[in-house]
């Protein structure tokens, strides 16, 4: 290591570099060196070498980990690529958020201290009808703190069919058990009726819980209890109920083709007392977990010691906001908020943009490069419409001499990151999820496959 570091190519990158940056890099360096040394490679270990390969690690550790992506894989609310892209709006809320001060927690009619909730509870309540709301930081901390607040101790009703297990190990029955309530399962897996609940109802009953079934659906023999039957079971009974929606929608999107999905201003008029959803996923704003419904019930969970372990930060309540004022105008929320948009986009629409793509990215790319536009189908994702398949327009790519898997594995290492699909032995980018931001950059990663640089 000193050695190396005494060496007047190496020691020159420390005023650039940094001296930790430089002796990380000489160290990972060395290690790797003496593995493959003693797996038996030869290498020709001349300085120059050995500095490029510093220089290399270099370079790969000042790249950020978590960077921006260009998404070509159809995946409208793709979880591993971050879910819902901001509207512009959200994004210069952040801005403006993070470059000073703000009122976060000071209310400034008053002159004293205010609560932070208060930025977009009175615009959920506006957008969905509900007496109260709440926002936390994701929708699986709002079920843990509404079912720790109103069924601690006590027991909650479930139907079997809606004993989910999401992304990440989330399953509904451990997070009853991690919030103290107990669960008492009703009907069958495909076919849960009002019976089922009225006889399952005791003295410890405590809520009726109603869960969107998420990335899977039951299809063929089923029956399932509607959240208006399960409201006038709760309310004879003198029970709440509560429904997980899970991604949440506060756009009908039946209007523009797509059902199946209820909105949470449905689920409220049927009668729910309390509806929990994502703000992240078709809501399309920053990562949050929203809680709308009766008054009395919120109130408990605001003065609930839980809620400071789950409470957002400034730059996710200034996106909120912003994501929400968009909602007030249905005609803007579909044209801005890039999620809306890449869901209800007509066919019309959809193939002038795979068109006008076509036609940048062939201006952009010199000979050697094959593309062509498909028929395909894209998915909404996020645990939305599990079954739906959008039509949609792909643009196959090709390049002299390169697999399509090896185009997919060298275009996830380019800068910036294009992740794209394998389908049929064919490499596929879906016009669906990108944007016209996205061609410049995404000829610049496809140049760099035939330079070698990646």
């Amino acid at each position: 290591m000193d050695k190396v570091l005494s060496w007047p190519e190496i020691a020159s990158l420390q005023q650039v570099t940094g001296q930790m940056v430089l002796k990380n890099a000489v160290r990972t360096v060395l290690a790797s060196l003496r593995k493959n040394l003693a797996d038996d490679e030869k290498y020709e270990l001349s300085t120059q070498y050995i500095t490029q390969l510093i220089q290399q690690q270099i370079a790969t550790d000042e790249t950020p980990s978590l960077r921006r992506v260009i998404n070509g894989s159809g995946v409208v609310v793709h979880t591993n690529l971050g879910r819902s892209p901001l509207a512009d709006a959200a994004k210069a809320a952040i801005l403006d958020t993070a470059w000073g001060y703000s009122n976060l927690e000071f209310d400034l009619e008053r002159g004293e201290r205010g609560e932070r909730y208060v930025h977009a509870d009175r615009l959920l309540c506006e957008l969905t009808g509900a007496e109260a709301a709440l926002v936390v930081n994701n929708n699986a901390s709002a079920v843990m703190l509404a079912l720790s607040c109103i069924a601690s101790g006590r027991e909650v009703i479930v139907s079997r069919g809606e004993l989910v297990e999401i992304g990440g190990s989330f399953r509904i029955p451990d997070v009853m058990r991690q919030s103290g309530a107990t669960l008492i399962e009703a009907g069958t897996t495909n076919r849960t009726h009002p019976k089922d609940y009225i006889n399952a109802i005791t003295e410890q009953t405590a809520l009726l819980l109603k869960v969107h079934t998420s990335n899977f659906a039951v299809v063929g023999f089923t029956a399932e209890v509607g959240t208006e039957e399960m409201a006038r079971i709760g309310k004879k009974s003198g029970i709440p109920v509560m429904v997980d929606a899970g991604s949440g929608c506060l756009v009908d999107l039946s209007r523009y083709g797509i059902s199946g999905e209820a909105t949470v201003q449905q689920y409220l008029q049927a009668g729910a007392d309390i509806v929990t959803f994502s703000g992240d996923k078709l809501l399309g704003g920053p990562q949050s977990g929203l809680i709308v419904g009766r008054k009395h019930l919120i109130e408990k969970m605001k003065h609930h010691q839980l809620l400071r372990a789950l409470r957002i930060d400034k730059l996710t309540l200034a996106a909120l906001e912003a994501t929400l004022r968009i909602y007030r105008d249905e005609r803007k929320a579909v044209t801005e908020i890039p999620t809306l948009n890449m869901l209800t986009i007509s066919q019309e629409q959809l193939s002038g943009k795979a068109r006008s793509m076509m036609r940048r990215l062939k201006e952009l790319l010199p000979t050697g490069f094959s593309l062509s536009l498909k028929d395909g189908f894209s998915s909404p994702g996020g645990g939305s419409f599990p079954l739906l398949k959008l039509p949609t327009f792909v643009i196959e790519v090709a390049i002299e001499g390169m697999t399509p898997n090896q185009m997919e594995l060298l275009l996830r290492k380019t800068t910036p990151p294009v992740v794209g699909r394998l389908q049929k032995d064919r490499f596929m980018l879906d016009v669906r999820t990108l944007n016209n931001n996205d061609i410049p950059l995404l000829a610049s990663a496809l140049l760099q496959l035939t330079e070698k640089k990646v």
